[in-house]
């Protein structure tokens, strides 16, 4: 592909044509752009305008996505281009998640090179994060294939809000994906983040019974997201689930359109702790609080420690084998075969 290349999932109306990508449906005339700000009508075909167009290529702990279960330690090579599908008014990547192709001037990074990239640092891990992967989804999906077949991880970080039959393709090269559950609210997803929340229970429930490795983010924004019952609710909704779905629990800051607001309370994070712990649970981190006891992993079972982190350092690795060394209860997430040290995968 090229930039300005046809984009996947589109489907003729009348005079216009519909992009069949996310919920947004959204249909659009000759000339226009949906709501993503990067796929456009041009001569009666959608096209990617973000097609090869990487605003951010740079190296990252698998840790910073946060992944907090799969393959603990390793470098990842984290990727991004301008646009989202969403418009969160507390979005603390707006610079490029609300840009436009034309704000910014980037070189084009074909696929192979960014292949090239990942193995040049060591990375196993290409991460599609920062700001929304279905809207790259072309480029994304062609990096993907190109790194499966160079044996490079791919992991998703993403709101969600994607079509099912995009999301279903995209299956066979996802390892594990972390996606931001930002409230239990419809209502709150229509006003404040431009989306719905039905798409993006579907997209958990899917990539669950997938068996792509799932942890979820939910930024506790206080006053929006951050009451008792809400907390609960989505609590509950991951452990019915699968209890041993790791759920980050993260500190909002001012940001975006959200700035006369205050930074979460640590009481907060408390607060979603235990709703976590009262759901059933087995692993939930807060995000953002530097020092946390939760910031390490501590075994479900018996509490001993499985990892110790400081930040988005790994120090000690203790379940590497995928269990727990003090009462061999079998950890969920994906350790196994992976050595910290070397940062290869063992036989």
């Amino acid at each position: 592909m090229t930039p300005l290349s046809r984009a996947a999932f589109q489907h003729p109306a009348g005079a216009a044509v519909r992009c069949e990508l996310c919920p947004h449906q959204c249909l659009l005339s000759e000339g226009s752009r949906g709501v993503c700000g990067v796929r456009e009508v041009r001569d009666g075909v959608l096209r990617t305008l973000v097609w090869g167009k990487a605003i951010s290529l740079h190296p990252d702990p698998i840790e910073k996505k946060p992944l907090f279960h799969f393959m603990p330690g390793a470098a990842s090579l984290s990727l991004a281009t301008v646009g989202c599908n969403l418009n969160c008014r507390f979005c603390q990547n707006h610079s490029i998640s609300q840009a436009r192709p034309e704000d910014v001037s980037v070189a084009t990074v074909p696929p192979g090179a960014v292949v090239d990239e990942a193995r040049r640092i060591g990375a196993r891990v290409i991460a599609y994060t920062y700001t929304e992967p279905t809207i790259f989804y072309e480029y994304a999906e062609d990096i993907a294939t190109a790194a499966a077949a160079a044996d490079i991880r791919n992991v998703f970080i993403t709101n969600g809000f994607i079509e099912e039959a995009p999301l279903r393709r995209l299956l066979p090269l996802m390892d594990a994906a972390n996606v931001d559950l930002k409230a239990f609210s419809d209502e709150t997803y229509r006003r404040v983040l431009g989306g719905r929340l039905a798409p993006v229970l579907r997209t958990l429930r899917i990539l669950r019974e997938a068996g792509v490795w799932l942890e979820v983010t939910t930024l506790l924004v206080p006053g929006l997201n951050d009451g008792d019952e809400e907390l609960q609710a989505i609590a509950e909704f991951l452990a019915d689930l699968d209890p041993g779905i790791p759920w980050h629990v993260s500190r909002f800051h001012p940001d975006y359109r959200m700035t006369g607001g205050t930074a979460t309370p640590p009481e907060t994070l408390e607060r979603a702790l235990v709703a976590g712990q009262r759901a059933g649970l087995q692993y939930i981190y807060p995000g953002n609080v530097p020092g946390h006891r939760l910031e390490s992993t501590w075994c479900h079972a018996c509490g001993a420690l499985l990892i110790r982190r400081q930040g988005f350092q790994i120090g000690e690795v203790r379940c590497s084998d995928g269990c727990c060394p003090d009462c061999g209860v079998a950890i969920p997430g994906r350790f196994q075969g992976y050595n910290l040290v070397s940062g290869a995968e063992g036989e």
